[in-house]
């Protein structure tokens, strides 16, 4: 162990950085017609950038180079084209960008098109669809790669829009549209892709969550698209054919929140992805006969899996104790390897049941560092709010664990993986709940004697940063220093600067604006509960965030120190994600320091 916040530097320097430099990358994707073509994401080279790469060869040419990076990029059908947003702020608005796959200059995809917020995109066979948003709402356009392309706007509403797919013979396009519900039960609605005209519409009715990632079928004829649905209660496989209005739930036989994820090539076959307590399971059923096959994989998060054409699955395997890898499975054998040694392997994750108020028992993890407790305790709270802490790789969770500190990472109430009816009960009472259940988190550590009651931290970004601000002013007994990252800290003034999409859901989550219902947005503001806190806080955030407002927090800051509080104050230049590493590590190693101070960390612990 270690004694000062310049050893806990000095031990960092040495190990945890490992694990953030060493590349990582997400799944690729391949071109229908030439699956040896490639692109992914990668950090390699100290940002996430855009690669492509032919299958079987070494030669990896990275195809972007912004300063602030990016994570999304995709190949053509015919695979003579690259295609990324590019996003020069980390504002999130910004342009897609296309390039031959070969060589050759890149240009923007549609230069008559303002800079926007992405708002998904697809391909089809010709076509491309492309949605984008700005102050005056949501825009569905085509488009296609060819020298006579045509481009036409096909759906405009001030009401959010997002692309989902486009059928491979450019003639249906699917969005979620919640111009007759909200962005949190948005509809299913099926457009002609030549002039916008409904073709079918598969209504929320502002009470299931409806979705699809595996979109249409591969195949010709009546177009059939899987959807996933939690009418039950929880996340389902279903199909749906828009044009005659028939609907179909898929039987499995199995528990937990099952999503489907691709289409076998001759249409006849489902991917299906299973997430039990916060680990993920594959899964394959043949639509003819229903048989359920399982697809053997490493225990813990599958962050991403397709189907190649030759119908071996490629999947995005990792855990909280290994780095995440592109696999071919069943055989496990790594698709694309990064260059780089391996990083330090990183604690494993346990589960962690504990009860609520109404006696519900809520799932989350512990990470435990050698040593009988009790442990100075970081509670580690996820953003969202409408995701959950699986068992995944985090450097900088992994990081605490290494300096002496447990991690717990709760699910609170209105985390996925509990059904829709959990989902839902954030929607008009938002951050109460979730603070409740990460004070009854700490009283169940505590009585187990896990977690030091007089050395707990609460912590977080995003949504987990508003709930660390929001929780510290609430109950402020309960811990010894906080640390938020992107936080929501003033809700009035973060809904007025932050971006369409943000609108549109807040407005959902409060059921309505801040003139709607200004009582609600003021009484769940960390703001307003300022001068409750006691805890020492580190706030971290960037300048140029579209999701939670750099002023806001800002303005949070200031009325801290007009209160006399404990308050550290860290700005970078970016948006809401950090996509360059160093940046990345220059944030951990401030928590560290700051964690090593306030909590007197020295020799034994």
């Amino acid at each position: 162990m270690v004694s000062t916040p310049e050893e806990f530097r000095a031990v960092g320097r040495g190990r945890w950085p490992g694990r953030f430099l060493r590349p990582q990358m997400e799944l690729p994707r391949w071109s229908r017609e030439r699956p040896q073509r490639l692109v992914y994401s990668s950090s390699r080279g100290g940002s996430w950038q855009g690669w492509k790469v032919e299958l079987g060869r070494r030669s990896h040419q990275q195809v972007t180079s912004g300063a602030i990076g990016t994570r999304s990029i995709d190949i053509s059908p015919d695979g003579e084209t690259v295609v990324w947003f590019e996003d020069e702020t980390g504002d999130e608005r910004g342009v897609w960008m296309a390039a031959p796959f070969t060589t050759g200059k890149s240009s923007q995809l549609l230069p008559e098109a303002a800079p926007g917020w992405a708002s998904g995109f697809a391909w089809g066979g010709q076509l491309i669809l492309v949605g984008l948003a700005d102050e005056a709402g949501f825009t569905v356009i085509t488009t296609s790669l060819s020298a006579a392309r045509k481009t036409r706007r096909i759906y405009h509403r001030e009401e959010e829009a997002f692309v989902l797919a486009l059928s491979g013979d450019d003639r249906y396009a699917l969005l979620a549209c919640s111009e007759r519900g909200d962005t949190l039960h948005p509809d299913l609605r099926v457009l002609g892709a030549e002039d916008g005209s409904l073709v079918g519409l598969l209504p929320s009715n502002s009470q299931r969550h409806l979705g699809s990632i595996a979109g249409f079928r591969p195949t010709p004829g009546d177009p059939c698209i899987a959807v996933n649905e939690d009418q039950s209660g929880h996340l389902r496989p279903a199909l749906w054919w828009p044009r005659r209005d028939e609907f179909k739930r898929l039987a499995t036989g199995l528990h937990g929140e099952l999503e489907a994820m691709d289409w076998a090539a001759d249409g006849r076959a489902l991917l299906l992805r299973q997430l039990l307590d916060g680990r993920h399971r594959l899964w394959m059923l043949e639509l003819e006969g229903g048989q359920v096959s399982k697809v053997q994989s490493p225990s813990g998060t599958v962050s991403a899996a397709r189907l190649r054409p030759d119908g071996n699955v490629w999947a995005l395997c990792g855990s909280a104790a290994r780095v995440p890898r592109a696999l071919e499975l069943p055989a496990e054998r790594e698709v694309v390897k990064l260059p780089g040694p391996r990083p330090p392997r990183a604690t494993a994750l346990t589960n962690w049941r504990f009860p609520t108020t109404d006696g519900q028992m809520l799932h989350g993890f512990i990470a435990r560092p050698p040593g009988p407790g009790p442990h100075p305790t970081v509670i580690w709270v996820h953003g969202g709010p409408h995701s959950h802490v699986d068992d995944s790789y985090r450097p900088s969770m992994a990081a605490l664990v290494d300096l002496g500190l447990m991690v717990a990472a709760p699910n609170y109430r209105g985390s996925t993986g509990y059904g829709s009816f959990q989902m839902d009960q954030l929607i008009g009472d938002p951050g109460f709940p979730e603070v409740e259940d990460v004070a009854h988190g700490v009283a169940d550590l505590v009585a187990r004697g896990l977690a030091d009651p007089a050395r707990v931290v609460l912590m977080g970004a995003s949504w987990g940063g508003y709930i660390t601000l929001l929780g510290l002013g609430l109950h402020p007994e309960l811990f010894a220093a906080g640390v938020a990252r992107v936080p929501v800290a003033d809700y009035v003034l973060a809904f007025e600067e932050e971006s369409q999409p943000l609108k549109a859901m807040d407005r959902a989550l409060f059921k309505g604006d801040p003139s709607e219902r200004p009582a609600l947005y003021r009484e769940r503001s960390p703001i307003t509960y300022a001068d409750r806190v006691l805890a020492p806080l580190l706030i971290q955030a960037g300048e140029n965030d579209s999701r939670c407002p750099y002023h806001q927090v800002e303005v949070y800051v200031q009325r801290l120190r007009e209160l006399g509080k404990n308050v550290v104050f860290h700005h970078y230049p970016a948006g809401h994600s950090v996509m360059v590493l160093k940046q990345d590590v220059r944030l951990t190693e401030q928590t560290i320091a700051f964690l090593a101070s306030v909590l007197g960390l020295h020799q034994g612990d």
